[in-house]
């Protein structure tokens, strides 16, 4: 993925799922970069978002990725929308 690319959140998960999910998008081709604060990590904190980790792929590759995850029962309707990197909201990809 280049610096450039802009990057959507299409689920978040706990650091485990988080990983295995990377991992199932990245067999498919699909870029994955993975966003958490490492406060929750180091103490297994899942409070108030400490412990929750972002799951970003490609603007351009965002549906295709929820389809896959949709298709392969890792799909969650907790994180229907999307946050593009800057902070911003979407509801749809």
């Amino acid at each position: 993925m280049s610096a450039s690319e802009s990057l959507v959140t299409v689920r978040t998960a706990k650091y485990m799922e988080a990983q295995i999910i990377k991992g199932r998008l990245e067999s498919e081709g699909i870029p994955v970069l993975l966003s958490y604060e490492s406060a929750g990590l180091i103490y297994g904190l899942t409070i108030d978002g400490l412990g929750q980790v972002k799951i970003m792929v490609p603007r351009d590759l965002a549906e295709e990725a929820k389809e896959i995850l949709k298709t392969s029962g890792e799909a969650d309707n907790r994180d229907a929308d999307c946050e593009l990197q800057n902070g911003e909201r979407r509801d749809e990809f």
